[in-house]
């Protein structure tokens, strides 16, 4: 008979743990949002095949979910290049700082490119090493990303390739490798 009533007490703390935790969890997201401690920022987030996602972020964490239409395909956009700006024009060798002018280009450049965001992939040829040229294609995409922002153009990623995606053999000076160095612009429509 002990046992039985042990084990009906056991049954009934349990219950009681069970719904004290429940509690706790409801009650946790209300007393974050009443505290003003957590603030949700909803957006749209663009991968780099142009597919949209959810996302709310509050800076620590965050939750995103794909983009889907009523009968649950993705939500996608068609990129294309619409530019290749060669790097001999835009910058000097080995520098990834942009002129006044050649600004001024990029500008009106994504001004007029009509595109809802923006791909910006750095390339390089192959006379440097494998990690310097990462790091100049990056900084060189970077740097026209960041005056396509200026305008308020999106920019959804930004990438450099070094020597890795050749458009032609890097065996002439002026052909092959002035082809190589590139920065290419992909517009979302």
């Amino acid at each position: 008979m002990a046992e039985k009533i042990t084990n009906v007490i056991r049954a009934a703390l349990s219950g009681l743990a069970i719904v004290a935790m429940g509690t706790v969890a409801l009650t946790a997201p209300a007393v974050a949002q009443d505290s003003g401690n957590q603030q949700y920022i909803p957006g749209i987030w663009i991968d780099p095949d142009g597919c949209e996602h959810w996302v709310m972020d509050d800076g620590a964490e965050g939750f995103m979910s794909p983009h889907r239409t009523r009968d649950g395909r993705p939500v996608c956009r068609r990129s294309e290049i619409c530019g290749i700006m060669p790097t001999d024009q835009l910058f000097a060798t080995d520098r990834y700082n942009i002129s006044a002018h050649n600004r001024q280009v990029l500008e009106n450049f994504f001004r007029q490119a009509n595109a809802y965001g923006f791909l910006i992939y750095g390339h390089t040829d192959s006379r440097a090493s494998d990690e310097y040229n990462m790091r100049l294609s990056q900084n060189r995409a970077n740097a026209v990303a960041a005056v396509a922002q200026g305008i308020g153009a999106r920019v959804v990623d930004v990438r450099g390739f070094g020597e890795r995606q050749p458009r032609a053999a890097n065996d002439t000076p002026h052909g092959g490798m002035a082809q190589n160095r590139r920065v290419e612009i992909y517009c979302l429509r």
